[in-house]
């Protein structure tokens, strides 16, 4: 009975599984042992992203094929509970983080596995449906083939238009690659193709992965554990700086069609059947499509609603990062702000010096650090410049 309610598992492994709790404690001034400030951690992660990402050129329309190991080296168990399901959770939390921060993006997936590469999903926008099939396609066997995802990938990023940002993101189990031909004229054709590729190891560095990035302007991480593999794959989730020599400006015809009546019987273009209500109506060819963004079947129109061009709009015009205001004593306190401008909570701790907090460098209001977090990354509008 004791097993069946541990799962099973032996005794060393039931205590690695407690979270190793004893890492969330760390030792203060006078030696004792006290829990790890993780608000502070977070925010501080935070400020790195931010002063990171600079007033810099980004590439709005992304193009972005997912890339998921699932050859017999995802099947490993030092990521609880294994790699594959490790994987599959954190691409679910990164697809919608994704179109969230990439309103007008695009996203496909690849999976490799018996040294085969085979797209799970076309490039869409929709969320849900990409998640449903990553979780109706687990299951691991085989070796890797890095060559194959590449040609795979290539074939289909090189016909997108040249307005469209052309990116791999690669999730990479495998300590080696079991390639058909010469991987490197692969990674010269992606690079001729303007493809950017960027690897995400859970193993360990791999040479050809590390030439990969560097050759088209990717970037080659390895995760510690999962926590730390789930941060670098929401790395990629911000549109990231475009490269000077792909930066072409360029007019793009978008229309913004007309939700369709409930109740009206329609063929949908998307999937060659009939459909009752709802769908969306092609302003140029009346053709009927599911969801937005996207592109026109029938006559090629790129497709999308007015929040979604609203919502790309703070990525051009972000919100200035606020200046860090260091605790100060009790006389000092009084003349700054004693509350949050955002959540009204005080500032002001009990033994009379005031929380790590910020201020905003235009209307000079403060802030605690959750609402600075909230602020950049979700409301993007400063409250205090925008009640003035």
């Amino acid at each position: 009975e004791e097993e069946k309610e541990n799962g099973g598992m032996e005794a060393w492994e039931r205590a690695y599984a407690d979270e190793r709790s004893w890492e969330a404690l760390q030792e203060d001034e006078s030696g004792r042992l006290r829990p790890i400030d993780t608000k502070t951690l977070v925010h501080a992660q935070y400020r790195r992203r931010l002063l990171a990402a600079s007033r810099i050129q980004k590439g709005l329309i992304r193009y972005l094929y997912v890339v998921i190991d699932l050859s017999r080296a995802a099947s490993e168990t030092d990521f609880r509970p294994s790699r594959m399901v490790v994987v599959a959770k954190c691409v679910e939390a990164f697809i919608r983080e994704f179109f969230d921060q990439n309103p007008l993006s695009h996203i496909g997936m690849v999976t490799i596995k018996d040294g085969v590469a085979q797209r799970l999903t076309e490039l869409g926008g929709s969320p849900d449906s990409q998640i449903k099939s990553l979780f109706g396609k687990l299951e691991c066997s085989g070796d890797a083939s890095l060559q194959n995802a590449l040609e795979l990938v290539h074939g289909y990023l090189s016909q997108i238009p040249s307005y469209g940002h052309r990116e791999v993101l690669i999730l990479y189990s495998a300590l080696n690659t079991c390639d058909p031909g010469d991987i490197m004229e692969t990674v010269q054709q992606c690079k001729k193709a303007k493809i950017r590729c960027s690897v995400i190891g859970l193993s360990a560095e791999i040479y050809i992965c590390n030439h990969l990035c560097e050759e088209t302007g990717g970037s080659y991480t390895v995760a510690l554990d999962e926590s730390h593999f789930k941060e670098l794959l929401l790395e990629h989730a911000p549109p990231p700086p475009a490269i000077a020599e792909y930066a072409t400006a360029n007019l793009i015809k978008m229309g913004f069609p007309q939700r369709g009546a409930e109740g009206v019987i329609s063929i949908c273009s998307c999937h060659k059947e009939a459909k009752v209500g709802g769908g969306y109506t092609c302003p140029r060819c009346k053709a009927r499509v599911c969801e937005l963004p996207t592109e026109c079947r029938i006559c090629g129109l790129t497709l999308v609603s007015s929040p979604h061009l609203a919502r790309s709009y703070h990525h051009l015009f972000p919100v200035t990062p606020f200046n860090e205001v260091s605790s100060m004593p009790t006389k000092w306190s009084q003349k700054l702000s004693q509350t949050c401008y955002g959540c009204q909570q005080s500032l002001v701790t009990r033994g009379g010096k005031s929380d790590p907090h910020v201020s905003c460098p235009k209307c000079n209001q403060h802030f605690c650090l959750d609402c600075d977090i909230y602020i950049h990354e979700s409301l993007h509008n400063c409250p205090g410049c925008e009640s003035q």
